[in-house]
């Protein structure tokens, strides 16, 4: 029998840097196009960006607001939203090891409608 991930939900700036970093290389074009909706368990609903690890599943908390402000606020990300290239080779090769992020280093650099447009 499969073991259920544990759910964790916690804002951005709360998590660890390095599933901070891992999170920039799953979302190089920003956040705000990847939300969803949860009810959370005082019955609100919220809007939260998943990423999955070999064992949690995270839902960061942010607004869309939000998505787009850290995007802005943050100098791993270029002026048009996107996360910079040196940056994504550093993330990579530092993260290299981890093995549920390998899937994602083989994917396509265009985003959902196959273009790069800025999703923050």
């Amino acid at each position: 029998m499969k073991k259920e991930k544990l759910r964790v939900i916690k804002d951005f700036h709360k998590l660890d840097e390095e599933i901070q970093e891992q999170i920039k290389l799953v979302y190089p074009y920003g956040f705000n196009n990847h939300l969803i909706r949860f009810t959370d368990k005082e019955g609100k609903i919220v809007s939260a960006l998943p990423f999955e690890t070999d064992d949690k599943y995270y839902l960061v908390r942010m607004t869309a607001t939000q998505a787009r402000q850290l995007i802005e606020d943050d100098i791993d990300y270029d002026e048009d939203g996107n996360l910079k290239d040196s940056v994504r080779d550093e993330y990579e090769d530092k993260h290299a090891d981890v093995d549920y992020m390998s899937d994602y280093f083989n994917e396509s650099d265009d985003d959902e409608d196959g273009d790069k447009d800025d999703d923050f």
